[in-house]
């Protein structure tokens, strides 16, 4: 883990993103600057659409960047014949890479937080920190080790790290989505399986009324105004919101399994 992480520490792909992730926050803080009755109407709404939206998409590059080729790298690179010849475990090699690639992200996702709390503490005063952040922050978390955990499958399942790189930003950015969408205003089925579904915890704690439950609630067509433009039938169920306790449920489940799987995958796979 120290080593992994003093690589990527110094590496220019943690510079970029660091970069990239403060120019999004000079972004957001010029939009709610111009936008500012959308934004900052109070601080529960503020910190909902924009921690609530941004903190995902975050996680995400950061899973990219750090994990993408995390395990396919070591084949495409070839360390990973001189790596395995040391006297050490798959299971010690994989998770140090895994830690050190979450410290990793977390520092990035630290860097959003402070950018948004800044922002906050100009408009509504720096003790204005609602008591939601810390329960958002932790939601965040688990999605943030749960994409990780995912990425690190995938770069187990190839020995190519551009791969695992684009199937992980195509299932995170839009595949989960998209399947969301699908389920739900098509086939008017509850997507408790998607970590997408789960992940909408993070800025639904902020709600003044908040579903701290392990079921999700369903709004329907006629309390949306007439069909919601995706339901088949008036009446039927056309969007679910993730109780809190089922939200986390549901990505420490997502974490524990593909660790498990990845790592499963990467004690099989011969360097010869």
């Amino acid at each position: 883990m120290k080593y992994q992480l003093r690589e990527y520490l110094l590496s220019r792909r943690f510079v970029i993103l660091l970069l990239l992730v403060a120019a999004i926050g000079v972004l957001i803080t010029a939009i709610v600057a111009h936008f500012r009755g959308a934004y900052v109407s109070d601080n529960l709404s503020f910190y909902q659409s924009l921690w609530g939206g941004g903190a995902g998409f975050v996680a995400v590059l950061s899973a990219v960047f750090f994990g993408g080729d995390a395990i396919a790298g070591e084949f495409q690179n070839r360390t990973g014949y001189f790596l395995m010849g040391l006297p050490l475990r798959r299971a010690t090699v994989y998770v140090g890479k895994y830690l050190a690639a979450l410290v990793a992200s977390c520092t990035v996702l630290m860097l959003f937080l402070g950018i948004l709390v800044a922002n906050g503490a100009l408009y509504f005063g720096a003790g204005a920190l609602p008591g939601q952040l810390a329960p958002s922050l932790a939601l965040a978390g688990a999605y943030l080790v749960s994409v990780l955990a995912m990425t690190f499958l995938l770069s187990s399942l190839f020995k190519n790290g551009a791969y695992s790189f684009v199937l992980t930003a195509i299932l995170f950015l839009a595949g989960f989505s998209l399947l969301q969408d699908f389920m739900q205003g098509l086939a008017q089925l509850q997507p408790w399986e998607l970590i997408s579904y789960a992940s909408q915890t993070i800025g639904e704690v902020f709600q003044p009324r908040v579903n701290w439950g392990l079921y999700g609630v369903g709004v329907k067509a006629a309390d949306v105004g007439g069909g919601g433009g995706v339901a088949l039938h008036t009446g039927n169920v056309v969007a679910w919101t993730p109780g809190i306790a089922e939200g986390a449920v549901i990505m420490m489940a997502y974490w524990a399994l593909t660790l498990f799987v990845g790592l499963a995958l990467f004690k099989q796979e011969e360097f010869s």
